[in-house]
């Protein structure tokens, strides 16, 4: 599953200027796909979406971008086998440095202070978090709309790859449209059901023109 930056935005609670420095300045680089240049689409893999949550975390509780670059590259540098510390390992942080619980409980690394054992964000449960709200962003909502004196059935859709949703009219075979947003999918769908059965007047005017010449 992919996710674009609009859709990892929302799930995070980041925002759209912060998600593009990180992949700029090489913190958190979409694994996915990188963007190619002007109108391409960066695309996030679960375990990126990881990552920026840890980000996130840290940031919350004080701890600057600059000191986390330099805890991924001590980290990458000193525990080579492991691709992507951020969604690896777990972290505790006082606001002032970031620490990393190591493989001996007893032990935690002081990533900050090259590598001084001394006295976690817990991946867990924020991997339990990510999780819960792609489900609930990922499933489908059925609604109600109303067209004229008819009510309709319509389903709507997420697309977390390329972000909005599609939504479908069910009693009408065919009947689909699109949307950034959960309101201007819904009015979509609207504008194509009533051009639907536009459409079926338009041609059983034209079949009854047809008969007549007949």
């Amino acid at each position: 599953m992919a996710f674009n930056s609009k859709t990892a935005c929302n799930l995070i609670g980041i925002t759209k200027r912060q998600i593009g420095y990180w992949d700029e300045t090489h913190l958190i680089k979409p694994s996915v796909q990188e963007a190619g240049g002007r109108g391409s689409v960066r695309l996030y893999s679960f375990a990126d979406l990881v990552q920026l949550a840890v980000v996130k975390s840290l940031i919350d509780q004080g701890i600057t971008l600059q000191n986390i670059r330099k805890s991924i590259n001590y980290l990458k540098k000193n525990f080579p086998l492991i691709e992507k510390p951020l969604a690896q390992l777990k972290f505790l942080t006082d606001g002032r440095t970031i620490f990393v619980l190591t493989s001996n409980n007893k032990e935690i690394l002081d990533t900050l202070a090259e590598g001084q054992l001394v006295f976690s964000i817990a991946l867990g449960q924020i991997i339990e978090n990510l999780k819960g709200e792609v489900k609930s962003m990922s499933q489908d909502r059925d609604y109600k709309i109303k067209v004229g004196r008819k009510t309709f059935d319509a389903v709507l859709h997420p697309d977390l790859e390329d972000g909005g949703f599609w939504v479908e009219c069910p009693e009408l075979p065919g009947c689909a449209s699109q949307g950034d947003s959960v309101e201007e999918s819904l009015e979509m769908i609207k504008d194509a059901i009533e051009g639907h059965f536009e459409v079926l007047r338009e041609n059983a005017a034209h079949n009854k023109k047809l008969s007549r010449i007949a």
